[in-house]
């Protein structure tokens, strides 16, 4: 199921008592992203991750703990105006990482002037975390653009 998520809705705070760092990637660190992605999700989303890491301003961001990727959230990676893919390192879960990574995100694409995001292909047991740290409401349409790959 796709999502809607009105940027204008978002809650702009940013908590600054974490201990982990959201920063935009660099062009050298592609393929340490690139490693952490295969290594802990799939080949598919490293293929979406590296489309938004080679743009002159790259939409992905990664979160970064001891010095190492722990997580990571792309936008118009598979296509513009799309959130996503997004993750966080088995071990990291539950730390707030995955809920810092979409704000910043999804700020970072209202400052690229979209008003909405869509957030493509929400898996069901996901929906109410979306619900719950963007507000996104669920979409009700027929096909979506993952029932273009092979």
């Amino acid at each position: 199921m796709d999502m809607l998520v009105n940027l204008y809705e978002l809650d702009e705070s940013v908590d600054k008592n974490v201990d982990f760092e959201i920063r935009r990637i660099l062009s050298p660190n592609i393929h340490l992203l690139e490693k952490f992605i295969v290594d802990n999700f799939s080949m598919g989303w490293a293929s979406e991750a590296k489309a938004a890491c080679y743009k002159s301003n790259p939409t992905c961001f990664i979160a970064i703990k001891d010095n190492q990727i722990v997580g990571f959230a792309c936008y118009d990676a598979t296509t513009k105006g799309f959130f996503g893919p997004l993750g966080v390192h088995p071990n990291y879960r539950k730390q707030g990482i995955a809920s810092k990574l979409i704000l910043h995100t999804m700020l970072a694409m209202k400052q690229d002037g979209y008003a909405y995001a869509i957030i493509g292909g929400v898996a069901d047991k996901l929906v109410p975390f979306y619900k719950k740290t963007c507000k996104a409401m669920e979409i009700e349409l027929g096909k979506q653009v993952y029932s273009r790959m092979l």
